[in-house]
């Protein structure tokens, strides 16, 4: 009976050994304004033989809110993008695909001007796998793979230090949607028990906390772009998080 008992209880107390990272504001330092700026201006020049700039921002913006608003689990977020975005268009979607993805192998490195490394972000990520803990990063999967493997490069981070990596071609949903989180867990095998997950975005990152994960909210690039109250486990700056992982239990 009491080794029943003892047994019932190691399933109920999970250890949090799983740590989501929000990837731009968090990971990787940037001004999302002047991102933007650069991110759609560079992006004109690649399509400029096909059609007019600010036409193909806007069909790109149409096609990102169909991503945000996605609710099929059956359906990638390219899968939704490139649907929403061939209905309008005049061209052939292969010949814009493959346009794409000449740009996010040339143009979209223009960014890397704008952003800037911070040091404690590979030694937050390096206690961290010493002391055992799985790492994912949990960013908003608007874009292709190979653009969100630059951003971690640029963090100074390497692919290989995470065990998922969301974009828009394995995720079905968007932050600030809770299906996001729960398709993420599916994928990691894991409970919201076991894990914690840190951003710069009230709405976005903390809202994980609705289904049960510690949160941690860092305020060097805080986003709360609907004035949101702040309600996370644990907040502050890359400092205060170098401090907080050094203080996670070992689990190696």
């Amino acid at each position: 009976m009491m080794l029943h008992f003892l047994s019932n209880c190691k399933e109920v107390v999970l250890l949090r050994d799983t740590i989501l990272f929000d990837l731009d504001g968090t990971l990787l330092p940037v001004d999302m304004d002047d991102f933007v700026k650069i991110y759609f201006k560079e992006m004109g020049k690649y399509f400029q033989d096909l059609i007019d700039a600010d036409k193909l921002i806007d069909n790109v913006l149409i096609g990102t809110k169909a991503m945000l608003t996605n609710k099929e689990k059956n359906k990638t977020n390219e899968q939704v993008f490139m649907e929403t975005f061939e209905k309008l268009i005049d061209g052939n979607l292969n010949v814009y695909k493959e346009r794409f993805d000449q740009y996010y192998d040339e143009g979209f490195l223009k960014i890397r001007e704008i952003v800037r490394k911070e040091p404690l972000v590979r030694e937050i990520a390096t206690v961290l796998k010493n002391k055992g803990y799985s790492l994912v990063v949990a960013t908003n999967p608007l874009f292709p793979l190979k653009a969100i493997l630059h951003r971690i490069h640029w963090a100074g981070l390497k692919p290989m230090d995470f065990i998922h990596i969301t974009s828009y071609e394995n995720s079905s949903f968007c932050k600030p949607n809770l299906e996001y989180y729960e398709e993420i867990l599916e994928v990691i095998g894991k409970r919201p028990e076991q894990c914690i997950m840190i951003g710069n975005d009230v709405s976005d990152d903390m809202v994980s906390s609705k289904l049960g994960m510690e949160t941690f909210l860092i305020t060097n690039h805080i986003v709360n772009s609907y004035n949101l109250p702040v309600n996370s486990d644990h907040k502050g700056t890359y400092e205060d998080l170098f401090l907080f992982v050094k203080e996670l239990p070992d689990l190696v």
